[in-house]
């Protein structure tokens, strides 16, 4: 069954000139359309996913558009090589490496060097396989990196309709995905950007929302800094915890969480990671359990691991309200559920209502707890800081498809 989560991060989405450390950049994302239905096996495509992540051991600013893949994953335009070529590449935050070659064949040019390596990474119930070389990539127009890893994907799985991964997580994780050189760290593309003085602070600001069609260009990457425009209000910050395997990744705590105002979610502080590259929101079992017994009627439907709730509780449904830093962040009835007349797409079936809460596979208490995902990040702008080695959220004005009680 093909891997909602591999799909997410597989789908999981200009001549090189000078620019000022000061420049601003904008970059939109972008939706692809898919050969076919993307949900199947997402829920546990995801899990999947987080079991991979949990097993780790180890001058301006530019905006770009992203676009949303079938309402589940981001991609963004990247340009390799000179002059170059453009694949859409998935936008992921869980991992580090960035590589082509799914859709589109990787296209050598003038500036492409063999490093002389192999690359493997692995996705959790997707992977690749292939080629490491040094190239030009582009990120936005007079953006462009020198001398760039990409991966050139000869082997593969699970990333329909994507050609690639574009991966802007701790660079940490590029650890032991080079052969021979097992041990060296390859710089990511934000690692370069700062090192190259396209930037002058290694912060990436993602704002995705909800689509409102199959495939809709409504998110946007910030390389280097944060935009303004897309949120509103005080952006607020928490380190990036300790606790590993979070600490690894884009890992925070959530102080608590609720449902309502009297059922307990989270009862205690607990790491996890906020991840670009998995859709939904995955809470550790025994947290998801109490979430979901306080909705009546709500189960786990077998056939597709979402959780269902009756029509008769859809509108009795409650805000979930995470703790981070000090403030709280609400997804309310409508952020909690997928619209019904977004389910043909997504492969379910026609007049169920499903959520998009969902259990990690594996109860709290290993070091990675929750997993923060797309779904939450359409109602808040993410940053991704670096430099201060933080994580931060900030309220937006995006609003959801009413549900229909």
């Amino acid at each position: 069954m093909q891997s909602f989560s591999a799909l997410l991060r597989a789908v999981l989405l200009v001549t090189m000139t000078s620019v000022s450390a000061s420049s601003f950049f904008r970059i939109p994302l972008t939706k692809l359309a898919p050969t076919n239905s993307y949900l199947a096996g997402l829920p546990d495509a995801d899990r999947a996913r987080a079991a991979f992540l949990k097993s780790f051991a180890s001058g301006g600013s530019t905006t770009v558009p992203a676009s949303n893949l079938a309402y589940v994953q981001y991609t963004t335009s990247v340009g390799v090589g000179s002059p170059p070529t453009y694949y859409n590449l998935v936008v992921d935050t869980g991992s580090s490496n960035t590589f082509v070659g799914t859709g589109i064949p990787y296209v050598r040019t003038s500036t492409s060097i063999f490093t002389g390596e192999d690359v493997n990474v692995t996705y959790g119930s997707g992977y690749f396989s292939g080629l490491e070389y040094y190239d030009q990539v582009t990120l936005a127009p007079g953006f462009a990196i020198t001398n760039q890893s990409i991966g050139d994907a000869l082997s593969y799985a699970d990333f329909e309709g994507v050609d690639g991964i574009v991966g802007v997580g701790p660079v940490i994780l590029t650890e032991g995905t080079l052969s021979p050189s097992t041990d060296e760290l390859i710089p990511t593309v934000m690692n370069n950007a700062l090192s190259q003085g396209l930037i002058t602070e290694e912060i990436l600001g993602v704002s995705f929302a909800p689509a409102t069609s199959y495939n809709d260009t409504n998110g946007a990457l910030t390389y280097g800094g944060i935009d303004s425009s897309l949120y509103i209000g005080e952006i607020t910050y928490t380190p990036v915890t300790a606790t590993y395997p979070a600490g690894y990744y884009w890992g925070v705590n959530v102080t608590d969480a609720t449902y309502g105002s009297t059922t307990t979610v989270i009862p205690t502080s607990t790491a996890g990671i906020v991840d670009t590259g998995t859709t939904l929101v995955l809470l550790a079992d025994n947290f998801f359990e109490s979430y979901m017994r306080a909705i009546p009627g709500a189960r786990i439907d077998e056939s597709t691991g979402l959780m269902t709730v009756p029509a008769s509780s859809v509108s009795k449904i409650q805000p979930l309200n995470f703790t981070i830093g000090g403030t709280v962040f609400s997804l309310d009835a409508a952020a909690q559920l997928i619209p019904i007349d977004q389910n043909t797409a997504w492969g379910l079936s026609a007049n169920t209502q499903y959520g998009i809460v969902s259990y990690l596979g594996t109860n709290s208490g290993e070091g990675l707890d929750f997993i923060i995902g797309q779904k939450f990040m359409e109602k808040y702008y993410a940053v991704f800081d670096t430099d201060s080695n933080r994580v931060g959220f900030a309220y937006t004005e995006h609003t959801f498809t009413t549900y229909t009680p």
